[in-house]
């Protein structure tokens, strides 16, 4: 039977990812995917995109709102676009999307199957199978708008949906897992993400399983004009006041993810963020400056990089505050802090270098994450440091030399003189003068 993971609150949020965020998450999504397969092999990866709470980290990592429900567009959006070109050596596709590309899903498997050899059609018709499941056998109040499928060449695969309650402004999100399942339709979901409704129709609990082959009698005996007649019996006080309790929904442990746009205390576990910045602190001249030699590698470049190792290496109990993880790249809207745009690019050329050089056998750059990752599990239990309001504080006052960028345009720069100092005693890109980037107002994009 397939796993469940447990269930989550995801505030709904419009808008679009701005085009410079989104190609860099494109590449930092898929480096990140490439270092997992490398260290731990398809089915591991598969498994962490079914864990909600390691994908709602995933996408916070990468510079999306913390909370929101766009994790789940943008990270399959990004996805489907750094893994396309990978797809031959890694063996994994990624079908499927949001609105009219969650439509394309069941012909995108079938062109993929004829190509890498599995059963295209099968998988098809689950794909089918799978919405029809979670927008008619679970009837939660959620209206699906989004459908992701990521399948490995050897068949297996792993679907994340997400569905909108536009009168709560909410989002739940639905993740499959092929891995152990037996039935579509007894409790098949490795995890269901969202706020509760209160009672919930759900079908495929296993204690419906009369219920559904009731259904299927009633239906063959009755005819559809024989159940409205007994539908409309039960609508009779006397008959309402004899129908069956329902029975209990089960009940999930969930990740709420509040409606606050900033990141507080109570969203961020401290030890684990001391733990990753105290590693930071200490491996950093070591394991970075000389091991890595990527020029302009910093402390504020390694701090990221801590926060992307614990991504690639961390356990499923270590994501249950996916707003730490906000603290790697910041966030497109300024929560917690706007989008580093230097140490972001600096990420992608690590992990990127440490994964091409580990393709061809020199895993020595991704060993060094892996051994940054382990330090700061080491150091948890008794690392201190700044508060987070004073970190958050500190890294907004500091973004001008990160280049910080938001949907509001880039944060305001002193001078050119002063800046290009400033950015020297940093050490994240080194002391060579770099222009400040363009001021801009805050007019949303």
């Amino acid at each position: 039977m397939a796993r469940r993971g447990g269930s989550a609150d995801l505030p709904l949020h419009g808008g679009r990812v701005p085009a410079w965020l989104a190609d860099r998450m494109t590449r930092l999504g898929a480096a990140i995917c490439e270092a997992i397969v490398h260290h731990y092999g398809r089915d591991e990866l598969l498994r962490r995109l079914a864990h909600p709470f390691w994908f709602q980290s995933f996408g916070a990592a990468m510079g999306m709102d913390w909370h929101s429900s766009g994790i789940t567009t943008s990270v399959i959006g990004a996805l489907k676009r750094g893994l396309a070109p990978l797809s031959g050596e890694l063996g994994l596709h990624v079908c499927g999307g949001r609105g009219k590309h969650s439509r394309k899903t069941p012909q995108e498997l079938v062109s993929i199957g004829e190509r890498v050899g599995f059963d295209g059609s099968a998988l098809a018709k689950a794909s089918r199978l799978i919405a029809k499941v979670d927008s008619a056998a679970v009837q939660d109040g959620f209206d699906l708008y989004l459908h992701g499928f990521i399948v490995a060449d050897d068949g297996r695969w792993v679907v994340v949906q997400q569905g909108m309650n536009g009168d709560r402004k909410q989002a739940r999100r639905y993740h499959w897992l092929s891995e152990g399942l037996k039935s579509f339709v007894d409790e098949p979901h490795a995890a269901i993400d969202g706020v509760g409704q209160g009672e919930i129709i759900n079908l495929t609990d296993r204690r419906a399983d009369a219920s559904r082959r009731g259904q299927v009698e009633m239906l063959g005996s009755l005819g559809p004009d024989g159940i409205l007649r007994e539908l409309a019996d039960l609508q009779t006080p006397a008959e309402r006041s004899v129908r069956p309790t329902a029975p209990e929904q089960l009940s999930l442990p969930y990740l709420v993810m509040p409606a606050h746009h900033d990141v507080r205390p109570s969203d961020v576990a401290a030890r684990r963020l001391h733990g990753a910045l105290a590693a930071a602190a200490e491996c950093g001249p070591r394991d970075f400056s000389e091991l890595l030699l990527v020029p302009g590698v910093g402390p504020r470049t390694v701090q990221a990089l801590a926060m992307v190792a614990e991504i690639i290496h961390g356990a499923p109990c270590r994501f249950s505050d996916p707003a730490r993880f906000s603290l790697a790249h910041g966030g497109k809207d300024r929560h917690p802090f706007p989008v580093p745009i230097r140490v972001y690019d600096q990420t992608i050329q690590v992990l990127k270098s440490a994964v091409r050089k580990a393709k061809l056998g020199r895993a020595e750059e991704l060993d060094a994450l892996k051994r940054l990752d382990d330090q700061a599990r080491r150091l948890e239990s008794h690392a201190a440091g700044l508060s987070l309001e004073t970190l958050i504080a500190q890294e907004r006052a500091d973004s001008h030399v990160y280049g910080g960028r938001s949907v509001f345009g880039w944060e305001r720069a002193p001078d050119r003189a002063t800046a290009v100092r400033q950015i020297a005693c940093k050490g994240d890109i080194g002391a060579q003068e770099i222009s400040s980037p363009p001021v801009a107002g805050r007019k949303r994009r």
